[in-house]
């Protein structure tokens, strides 16, 4: 018997409706994991961005997961699941065989026993990662796999363009500064 279908047209509503409402990247990526987790009815989700200087995974936001778990040390794009950051969709029903964890001992201390990494991307480039964690062994179904791998594209060009409004932002702020000074000179 197949996994069974837990993604439905409203959660898919409810999500993107946290994606296009929001002009706060961080407070977007909060309420996407906290919607996440309870519409999913899972443990726990966070949303990495990659830092391209360091290679490490900066987590943008997380819910359900504790302070001691999510500071137990820097997540190498290399180590921990590192498939992901080549674009692959990475499912571990049962974290007790997996191979491929950066802090197996401290995810199970967690309560965590299956995880599915998803590639978040801007055109063919990975620029973070939305984790999902189970406190029991999970089996997606194709379906629901496919729904998760859309809504990390969703958040892939909510980032992009969250920055982009953010780079404007200040371009204006910056020409508005300007131009008040030499509209204003300074009387002295």
């Amino acid at each position: 018997m197949g996994a069974k279908d837990i993604i439905d047209i409203e959660i898919f509503k409810v999500v993107n409706r946290a994606i296009s409402e929001s002009d706060d990247l961080e407070i977007m990526a909060t309420h996407l994991s906290q919607l996440l987790t309870g519409a999913l009815e899972i443990k726990g989700s966070s949303i990495f961005v990659l830092n391209p200087e360091t290679n490490e995974l900066e987590i943008l936001a997380s819910f359900g997961l504790s302070m001691s778990y999510l500071n137990k040390g820097p997540l190498l794009a290399r180590k921990s699941l590192a498939r992901t950051m080549q674009g692959e969709t990475i499912v571990i029903n049962n974290i007790e065989s997996a191979q491929e964890l950066q802090y197996p001992e401290e995810a199970k201390k967690e309560g965590i026993a299956s995880v599915v990494s998803i590639p978040i991307r801007f055109y063919a480039k990975v620029i973070g990662e939305m984790r999902l964690y189970h406190f029991r062994p999970w089996d997606l179904s194709q379906r629901d796999l496919d729904s998760l791998r859309l809504l990390a594209e969703n958040i892939g060009l909510a980032m992009m363009y969250m920055r982009l409004l953010n780079a404007l932002q200040t371009i204006r702020q910056t020409v508005g500064d300007i131009h008040s000074v030499w509209l204003d000179p300074i009387k002295g």
